[in-house]
This record gives structure tokens, C-alpha cells and sequence, in this order.
């Protein structure tokens, strides 16, 4: 199809009408606001063209084990690499990235540096069912009948956010091309800068090579022409993708799909009555404000969840551990034991010591005494 018959068949089938602010698309690709747009009766935007591969070479497809998923994985750098070429090449969000891998420099990790994936997860808290997207951690969740995958995304800023919702994916589309609204362009011709009224298709566009259009009016998840800012909050309240993610992910999501929008910076979660927490800062840096709100938040969160299934022991040294670097990485904070009537004894799970050296923390075996819980 040629970038003639795509603009026509995008005039014909969707009017894509983009908020942004005026200096976004100089902004090396900075993409813009919610998309305002108005469907026609045409079918053949709809459709995403068919790919040799599907988005599993990309992101694995991890079996549900109770409430988590996914593996931790490990690979040695070359000199020449960086965590956003890392991050671009197998679908990781630069940010978690550099949570996940403390000390160690981001744009130069040197030739043979063990770095880590973070591709384990604590599932969140939403019906397990088609898309589910956690602000919180920057990753889209895509359920599937054999597990779940999971992608980096790119959400929106404070002063322009991405909204909580419970939506439907409406539509696919294929080389979109971008509207600007009057007004938007009337804020650039302010500012001494010109904005057509049409960017089409190709390496200027900030939507990228595909999206999936939202019920929740004006908002996309779609591609990008700048693929530094996936897993990062950088938008103005669409959900950003990677190109080579977004291109095979668009054919294989039904319209009528579930999208559920969510923000748990505190996830918890068992798996085989072991008790694991993930919890996560915004940014970078981590400002001593946003940590005492993380552990308000930790303390209800576990609160709750011990109210709820009774005879959990927690380790209060490896719940602090977690807040403290708040990296995105789950921990086994405890387990879910058994109180013997005629004895003061604790039968533990089996393969207890098993995860705890998986998680990366000393094995320690519960005392020998009634659950307490640490708060």
C-alpha cells in the first residue's frame, strides 16, 4: 500500500485530532494529548497489516502462577550498549531498567556487566482479562488464555495525566496521520512556529506506525516516533509503545477488548503461600516525601491483605528492603504458615528456602511461634 493510498484510506476512515502543547512535536518527538476521533463507515483503516511475526518474539507469553509471573533474567553488556538500546531491543522501559540495576550507569555499562531484566511480576490487582494498564509501574499488562505478556508504556505527565478508566479498544489502524485542531495550531503560529494541518505517516509523526483507538474518547495506545520515552512518564495521556511492539500487538487485540487503567505502586500478592510485595517510585530519584507515601501505602496494603488470608508471617527486614529501593523488583516478604492445635509449631510451605534464594535474599526460616505481623 503506498503512503498515497494510506493517507486516503486515513482522511476516509478516522479524523485524528491530537492535544498537545505547542512546542511538543519540536520536542524531538514528543507526542501529544488525548485524540479526538471521528469514525466513518470505511473498514479499511481498521485493519493492521499482517506481520511474519507476532508480538510473542518480543515479549514472552509467562504462566500465571498464582498471583505472579515472569522471571527475573540476567545478560552481560557489551561496551557499546545502553539501557534505551537495551530497553528498545527487548522491550523493557529505560526506567526499569535503571531501578532494577542500582550503581550501574545507564548510558556507559561497559563491556561484561551482568544486567538485570525485570521481567518478574506481582500481577496487579484488576480483573485478569484483557489489557491492564498500571501508571504506577509504566508496563501494560495483555492476558491471554495460555498466561500474560507484558509491555513497557509510556503514560502521561502530572500536569497532563492519563485517565483511570474501565474502556473498550474500538478500533485498529494502520499508519495513522495526525490532525492538529485549530487551536493548536493557532498556539504555534503564536509562538513564531508553523504546524500543518496534517502530519502523515512516517518518521515525523508522533503516533507512530499503528494505535488502537479507545472507547474512552480521545485516547490511544499507539506507537511512537521517539522510543526513548516508553516506560516513562513522558506523554500527554496516551499510552506510548514501541514501534516493533505496537505493529504486531495491533493485529492480534479484537476490538471489544477490556483496557482497564490503573495506579498500584503497591502490589501484593501469593504464590504457593508464599507472600511477595513489589513496589514502585516514580522516577529516578527517590525524594524522601514519596518514600513515607510508599510506606503508608505498604502498611495498608498489608493491613488488608493479612486481614484477608489469615496466618501469614511477614519479615519486616525484607518489607523494609523492598520500600527502601522501591525498584520494581517483587520480594518474598513472608509466608502463609499453619498453627498445629496441641503444638506451638509452624508447618511452612515447601519450597519456602527455594524462592528466597530465588529473590535474591538469605533464606531464613520462620521462629518457631504464632504469626506475628510486623506493624
Amino acid at each position: 500500500m503506498t503512503n498515497t493510498l494510506r493517507h486516503g484510506i486515513a482522511l476516509a476512515s478516522a479524523l485524528l485530532v491530537w492535544s498537545v502543547a505547542p512546542s511538543a512535536l519540536a520536542q524531538s518527538g514528543s507526542e501529544a494529548g488525548p485524540v479526538s476521533v471521528q469514525e466513518s463507515a470505511a473498514a479499511a483503516g481498521q485493519n493492521a497489516a499482517v506481520q511474519s511475526e507476532d508480538s510473542r518474539s518480543r515479549s514472552p507469553v509467562w504462566a500465571l502462577e498464582g498471583d505472579l509471573a515472569g522471571k527475573l533474567q540476567m545478560i552481560t553488556t557489551r561496551y557499546e550498549d545502553t539501557f534505551a538500546e537495551i530497553g528498545t531491543q527487548r522491550s523493557l522501559g529505560y526506567l526499569e531498567l535503571v531501578k532494577a540495576n542500582p550503581g550501574v550507569d545507564p548510558w556507559l555499562p561497559g563491556e561484561g556487566t551482568r544486567v538485570t531484566l525485570p521481567r518478574k511480576y506481582v500481577l496487579p490487582d484488576s480483573r485478569r482479562e484483557g489489557i491492564v494498564i498500571n501508571l504506577a509501574e509504566y508496563r501494560l499488562y495483555y492476558f491471554r488464555d495460555d498466561g500474560v505478556q507484558v509491555f513497557p508504556v509510556g503514560v502521561g505527565t502530572e500536569e497532563n495525566p492519563s485517565p483511570l478508566t474501565d474502556a473498550v479498544v474500538t478500533m485498529g489502524l494502520e499508519s495513522p496521520a495526525w490532525y492538529p485542531p485549530a487551536s493548536i495550531r493557532a498556539e504555534y503560529e503564536a509562538s513564531g512556529e508553523y504546524l500543518p494541518r496534517m502530519i502523515p505517516p512516517g518518521p515525523d509523526n508522533p503516533l507512530g506506525s499503528h494505535a488502537l483507538i479507545l472507547s474512552e474518547k480521545g485516547y490511544l495506545i499507539h506507537g511512537t516516533n521517539k522510543g526513548f520515552g516508553v516506560g516513562m512518564q513522558v506523554s500527554h495521556g496516551c499510552f506510548r509503545m514501541y514501534n516493533d511492539d505496537i505493529s504486531r500487538f495491533v493485529k492480534e487485540v479484537p476490538k471489544g477488548t477490556p483496557v482497564q487503567v490503573i495506579h498500584q505502586p503497591v502490589k501484593v500478592g501469593l504464590r504457593n503461600g508464599q507472600l511477595w510485595l513489589e513496589v514502585h517510585r516514580t522516577k529516578e530519584g527517590y525524594p524522601e516525601e514519596e518514600k513515607e507515601r510508599l510506606w503508608q501505602q505498604v502498611t495498608e496494603a498489608l493491613e488488608t491483605y493479612t486481614q484477608e488470608h489469615k496466618g501469614l508471617e511477614i519479615q519486616r527486614r525484607v518489607v523494609e528492603q523492598a520500600v527502601e529501593q522501591a525498584d520494581g523488583i517483587p520480594r518474598m516478604i513472608g509466608e502463609q504458615v499453619t498453627q498445629v492445635a496441641s503444638h506451638d509449631e509452624v508447618v511452612e510451605s515447601n519450597d519456602g528456602d527455594q524462592t528466597m534464594e530465588e529473590s535474591g535474599l538469605p533464606s531464613r526460616r520462620p521462629s518457631q511461634k504464632s504469626p506475628q505481623l510486623w506493624f
